[in-house]
């Protein structure tokens, strides 16, 4: 019950403070700039970010703190870094050395207060129990690559918060019947605040997220991801809600921002470029440049993880070790035909363009004909 008055809560606040702050930040004149790899084409409020975790927080404060382990404050806590560090670069850029700087404080509270962390691979790879060093080293990277995957899928109208309500549907319902009462209603809570966001964001956006938003949002599912991990693998082999290819399936939540993070960081360094130096080769610009308008574009990426989170389900009683390459080498056949037809596509495409010339002939050149008449009436100068 607590779950849904927190989704209503929060979507009720967001539908009522998104109008006010799209107003404000207009009139204060702050908002993305068209040009350069940006595709919209008019200057649009970017912070909206701030509705949504004010009004996800508020929520979950209001129907589940009270039933929430301790830990619960430490990731309330964090989330409110991951939002200030973004309200500060939405302000003035900051540069991707100073953003992993601020993002470690963040990082550090969840690993080493609210304890949330990969200890054990559980028999992927025959990997069991992890050392301490490494357990913090993989959970602080598991977490960064997360949270940053999804400020950097952030690029067209509804996809990011379309992408990340997914997972936090499926979780808020997960940990509900696992009985993680906490975590579920701040799902609920960041979901709701979500839905209420989109209905201002979908094409043609009124607002925009930013790294107000987009941070502190992934940075939030990456913890559920890996509270995810550590519960379900300590849930009895006869529990009817275990998932056992546990790391494949949290990667499927998480797989359009993974994948498309790790695709453009490929392709930036393979082309001797910085891999945070941004252009307009991801997923999403990719499947615009085949003429696909913005909504096919999320409703597509949509339900291809969907299709991967199905397929998992299904493949549920097999090992990681099966099932994790088997998700990986689909995914990566899907972006390498993209990458290798997109070229011939856009060739047909521009070539579809050209104006056709019917019945073209070269006319004959004619020589000119001069009497000799005609050349003794001519002046000679004899200078």
């Amino acid at each position: 019950m607590n779950q849904l008055l927190s989704l209503i809560s929060s979507f009720g606040l967001g539908v009522l403070i998104l109008p006010v702050l799209i107003i404000i930040l207009n009139k204060a004149n702050i908002g993305d700039i068209p040009g350069g790899r940006k595709i919209h084409s008019k200057i649009t409020p970017s912070m909206g970010g701030i509705a949504i975790i004010f009004a996800g927080l508020v929520s979950f404060g209001i129907w589940g703190w009270h039933m929430s382990p301790g830990t619960m404050r430490y990731v309330s806590l964090s989330i409110l870094i991951m939002f200030f560090i973004g309200i500060r670069d939405d302000f003035s850029p900051l540069s991707a050395f100073q953003k992993i700087l601020m993002q470690l404080g963040a990082l550090f509270l969840i690993y080493f207060f609210a304890e949330i962390r990969v200890t054990n691979f559980y028999g992927f790879l025959g990997i069991y129990e992890l050392p301490e060093f490494f357990s913090f080293l993989f959970t602080i990277v598991t977490l960064f690559a997360i949270t940053n995957a999804y400020n950097l899928i952030d690029g067209i109208d509804g996809l990011a918060g379309t992408i990340a309500s997914i997972p936090l549907l499926i979780l808020g319902f997960w940990f509900d019947y696992v009985g993680y009462v906490g975590y579920s209603i701040l799902c609920f809570g960041l979901l709701g605040a979500i839905l209420a966001f989109l209905s201002f964001n979908w094409h043609p956006a009124k607002i925009f997220m930013g790294d107000t938003g987009s941070l502190p949002l992934g940075f939030a599912l990456a913890v559920m991801v890996v509270a995810f991990m550590n519960v379900n693998a300590e849930l009895p082999l006869d529990n009817a809600y275990k998932i056992k290819p546990n790391f494949s399936f949290a990667v499927a939540m998480v797989l359009i921002p993974l994948f498309d993070m790790a695709r453009v960081f490929a392709k930036r360094l393979s082309s001797g470029k910085h891999p945070m130096k941004a252009d307009k080769n991801h997923l999403h610009h990719l499947l615009v440049r085949f003429g696909m308008k913005q909504p096919k574009v999320v409703l597509l990426l949509v339900l291809v993880q969907l299709a991967v989170l199905f397929s998992i389900v299904i493949l549920r009683d097999f090992s990681d070790n099966v099932v994790l390459p088997l998700v990986c080498v689909l995914v990566l056949s899907i972006g390498l035909g993209l990458e290798a037809i997109t070229p011939k596509f856009l060739k047909i495409k521009i070539m579809k363009k050209v104006p056709k010339v019917y019945n073209f002939t070269v006319p004959t050149p004619i020589k000119p004909k001069m009497e000799t008449e005609d050349l003794n009436k001519m002046p000679i100068n004899m200078n």
